[in-house]
């Protein structure tokens, strides 16, 4: 392997790693009944940044992770 496919390889796992976090905090979102607009609100972060990060466009750092877990009522390992 070389470098580039180094590259692309870790991309493609990080964007699968970033839809799977997107996804399972979509799937609490939903199992509590919370709009993207409330968990928004909850988080002081605009809808459209918890649209893509439920869709896996925004890496979430820890932070924003952290503060998201807080807003749903969950541990930071609930992902």
């Amino acid at each position: 392997m070389n470098l580039t496919t180094d590259i692309k390889t870790n991309m493609r796992g990080n964007k699968q790693e970033r839809e799977r976090i997107g996804q399972r905090i979509a799937e609490i979102r939903r199992e509590q009944n919370i709009t993207q607009e409330e968990l928004a609100m909850r988080t002081n972060l605009r809808n459209t940044h918890i649209s893509r990060i439920e869709r896996g466009y925004y890496s979430v750092g820890f932070d924003t992770l952290q503060t998201i877990a807080e807003a749903l009522g969950k541990r930071i390992d609930f992902v």
